[in-house]
């Protein structure tokens, strides 16, 4: 089910040809994960790892890199805000994804802004 829902993203935003790979792992890995890359000793709900940064980013376009998403944080995050697993995870996965293409609410309050509007359109090509 989500396999079909990435590839109808991706194939809205022009990359049907485009690969990555999304990982669900528990809070222990993911605390490793988030202290090891982004030096924080906690687990969290989504990491990812982009494959179109660095000094030769357009060298295989079509690989956008890795989601990683913890399940139990996401079926938490789900029972607060009183919707199932399957919504949170589809939640995630657009997250992870628009971090894939560039985008960083951590940047500041306008690369936020920026990073939720596209969210907002992903989710509610889900929806359509």
């Amino acid at each position: 089910m989500l396999v079909k829902k990435l590839e109808k993203l991706l194939q809205g935003l022009g990359l049907p040809e485009a690969e990555l790979s999304v990982l669900f792992i528990g809070d222990r890995a993911m605390r490793t994960l988030n202290h090891a890359w982004r030096n924080r000793d906690k687990t969290t709900d989504v990491l990812s790892f982009p494959l179109r940064e660095g000094r030769f980013p357009h060298i295989q376009p079509d690989m956008l890199g890795d989601i990683v998403i913890s399940v139990p944080v996401a079926a938490r995050q789900a029972h607060e805000a009183g919707h199932s697993l399957p919504v949170e995870l589809e939640r995630l996965l657009v997250h992870g994804l628009v971090h894939l293409l560039g985008y960083d609410h951590e940047l500041g309050i306008k690369a936020a802004r920026r990073m939720e509007r596209k969210e907002r359109q992903l989710l509610k090509r889900l929806d359509a």
